[in-house]
């Protein structure tokens, strides 16, 4: 299965590489490069009075994703990186009087690392074995009670690729004793349809961005944030007050903008936004709907996995992450052993891939062709079974 997309990635060199990095970092279509372009000439040419028309590309972005959320309703606030998001959302949390976080030991590290910071400053932080995924849901939803002040998981493993279901279950823990709850969709959104309504996630945060499988590249982040939420972000840059600055008294107390605008930050480079807009735009043109991408990363998925078991590898040595077929999203996972050491091995052959921990990741991409990507096991199955590699397990 291809759809022939390569010749609009050129400059990313897509049909001369194996780039099996698509879970993490997919390549730009080339009207991404024209975008950014555009970025600096409006610079060039308007000045400070550049921000409209920034502004404009910002409207297009947060569009972008309420598409791939199927979210009519709820507000788009755009940031650089997820960390970004996910601190301006804790710092508006009441944890003088509910001071606890629920979270799990399987979240990225921008989620992971704040957290364990948060916890060494004395905030209780309560983590939930992420595995098996099928019971996550269930398990996080009862330890959620009147002392929670927030829950953060994610729709999608970021180390396995595996599907979190029933996420509506923490979601209505969440609303029954008034807690928070922030999914992170990152390895989700734009290769696994995501459906706000119909996962049960309407009163959710959502944060995700642009560097995975939207290839938007950097600086596209963005929280999702309920419809009528009122809660006041502490950190908070004065781009939420922007429509009303020259109104404020200046010893008003601290205003915020109304939906998207309370969660704003300060002075950003728009450039990525002019990148994302013609992406976003370039999906469409190209019918390259979540949907459509689905069904892609799964062919593409299930041929990896397939060529490679028919390698009959011992699994003390490598096999594939177990998992029903339809709770694997965008990348095949392989246990391996010094999964590190044969990611750098591969790399030394051409096929690009990354790994976490015992974990080398496989992602790939719809501009990718099959002769590709059974190129690519056949390279793995020499390196697996070269004895020099092997000599050193």
């Amino acid at each position: 299965m291809t759809m022939g997309l390569a010749d609009h990635y050129s400059r990313f060199r897509v049909s001369e590489r194996l780039l099996l990095t698509g879970h993490s970092h997919q390549a730009w279509p080339d009207v991404a490069f024209d975008a950014q372009q555009r970025a600096w000439l409006d610079a060039a040419e308007l000045v400070d009075d550049k921000w409209e028309r920034a502004a404009e590309q910002a409207v297009r972005v947060q569009a972008g994703f309420r598409l791939l959320l199927n979210d009519a309703d709820g507000d788009i606030a755009l940031a650089q990186n997820t960390h970004e998001a996910v601190v301006r959302l804790l710092s508006a949390l009441p944890l003088d009087v509910r001071p606890v976080l629920v979270t799990t030991d399987a979240e990225f590290h921008t989620i992971r690392r704040q957290l364990d910071r948060l916890r060494e400053a004395g905030i209780p932080v309560v983590k939930v074995a992420g595995r098996p995924a099928d019971t996550l849901a269930e398990r996080m939803a009862r330890l959620i009670d009147d002392r929670t002040a927030c829950v953060l998981v994610s729709s999608v493993l970021y180390e396995t690729a595996e599907i979190v279901s029933g996420l509506d279950l923490v979601a209505r823990a969440c609303e029954d004793h008034g807690a928070t709850l922030l999914v992170d969709a990152y390895h989700h959104l734009n290769v696994v349809p995501f459906d706000i309504r119909a996962l049960g996630l309407e009163r959710a945060f959502v944060t995700g961005g642009g560097y995975k499988y939207c290839q938007l590249g950097e600086g596209n982040a963005f929280l999702r944030v309920p419809p009528g939420c009122r809660l006041r972000p502490v950190l908070t840059g004065w781009f939420s007050e922007f429509a009303a600055l020259e109104e404020m008294p200046p010893d008003a107390t601290v205003a915020y903008g109304d939906g998207a605008a309370r969660w704003a930050g300060a002075t950003y480079d728009p450039t990525s936004n002019y990148r994302a807009a013609a992406v976003f735009a370039f999906h469409a043109e190209h019918g390259l709907t979540a949907e459509r991408l689905r069904a892609i990363s799964r062919h593409q998925v299930a041929l990896l996995k397939g060529e490679f078991e028919a390698l009959d590898i011992d699994r003390a040595i490598a096999h594939v992450e177990p998992m029903p077929d339809e709770r694997r999203a965008g990348f095949l996972a392989i246990r391996a052993l010094r999964a590190g050491d044969l990611c750098a091995r591969l790399r030394r052959r051409g096929v690009l891939t990354d790994f976490r921990g015992d974990v080398l990741r496989l992602g790939p991409a719809p501009y990718l062709t099959d002769d590709q990507l059974s190129e690519a096991v056949r390279v793995i199955a020499e390196v697996v079974n070269d004895p020099r590699r092997r000599s050193c397990v």
